[in-house]
């Protein structure tokens, strides 16, 4: 029986789930890019690609779908299998705590730990307990923004800040534009292009916002194809992957205003940080899958006076 004739036999949106996960489990997918298992990656690509809800798979699970609603989601399905990219290139969308993005493979998929600690410390009931009051932000910077959404999200927090953003590719921060434009938050977000603060010369902020490249080699070398089609630029942090976090930490402080502070995200190098800038107060940032992978850091802390 070929392909055709099996999704032929498929009606409802129940029966594309289980022959999407069947598929991604039979080809031995990975996963990262906000999901990660078969079962959430099929249901994202699903849900997605019909413009419904992603985190509300059930109330739509027996809906019987249109001759072109199927011909799109086998179309997806397939090419999440023979292309391996991630499914959010293949639908055009990515998610940061429900929040929808553009996104294409001219820029990294947004998945950072930082989305998540803006929601979590500012939607609580008491307000955060070391980032700046929302309202009192006057000017924030989203280093290595990539396809921009951390810079949105931070002109959504920081209603007050003028927020300056800036990718060392010209094709993220294409992307990063349709994101600012979606978003109307173009009276806020200025994009530069340049690498980490060079293109904001004199220019001094309450808070650094930033997601670098992180990867070490090894981990590199090892990428599997999901993740080899994303930009290796956004990932490549160098033999150890920390070579732009060293650049940050060291830079930062001609960039901060005394009340400020700087919140990173590094992946896995805590220890290594530690050991290197012994006389820095690391406040590391519990997040769902990590209690090492985010340090915020103030301006005290780094010698601002």
């Amino acid at each position: 029986m070929t392909q055709g004739d099996i999704t032929s036999e498929l009606v409802t949106l129940r029966d594309y789930w289980r022959y999407a996960i069947s598929r991604f489990n039979a080809a031995d997918l990975s996963y990262g890019h906000g999901t990660t298992t078969a079962g959430d990656d099929a249901a994202f690509l699903l849900l997605d690609s019909l413009d419904l809800p992603i985190d509300a798979l059930d109330p739509f699970l027996d809906a019987r779908l249109l001759p072109a609603e199927r011909r799109l989601i086998t179309e997806r399905i397939e090419a999440r299998v023979s292309t391996r990219k991630p499914s959010a290139y293949l639908t055009g969308r990515a998610y940061i705590q429900g929040v929808r993005f553009h996104v294409d493979e001219r820029a990294i998929v947004p998945r950072s730990h930082i989305g998540e600690i803006l929601f979590s410390e500012y939607l609580g009931e008491n307000g955060s307990s070391f980032l700046p009051d929302p309202l009192s932000v006057e000017s924030a910077a989203d280093i290595c923004t990539g396809s921009g959404c951390l810079a949105v999200l931070a002109a959504k927090f920081f209603p007050n800040a003028e927020v300056d953003a800036v990718d060392l590719s010209a094709d993220a921060l294409e992307v990063a534009k349709l994101n600012v434009a979606e978003h109307d938050v173009a009276n806020q977000v200025t994009l530069y292009e340049g690498d980490l603060f060079a293109p904001l010369a004199g220019k001094t902020y309450d808070l650094i916002i930033t997601n670098p490249p992180y990867v070490d080699s090894e981990a590199l070398d090892g990428y599997p194809p999901e993740f080899r089609a994303e930009p290796v630029m956004a990932h490549d942090g160098g033999e150890d992957g920390l070579d732009l976090v060293r650049r940050l930490l060291i830079e930062a402080p001609n960039h901060l205003n005394p009340d400020g502070g700087m919140i990173c995200e590094i992946g896995s190098g805590r220890e290594i940080l530690e050991e290197e800038f012994p006389h820095l107060d690391f406040v590391w940032l519990e997040t769902a899958e990590s209690q090492e992978a985010v340090f915020w850091i103030s301006a005290e802390a780094l010698g601002v006076v």
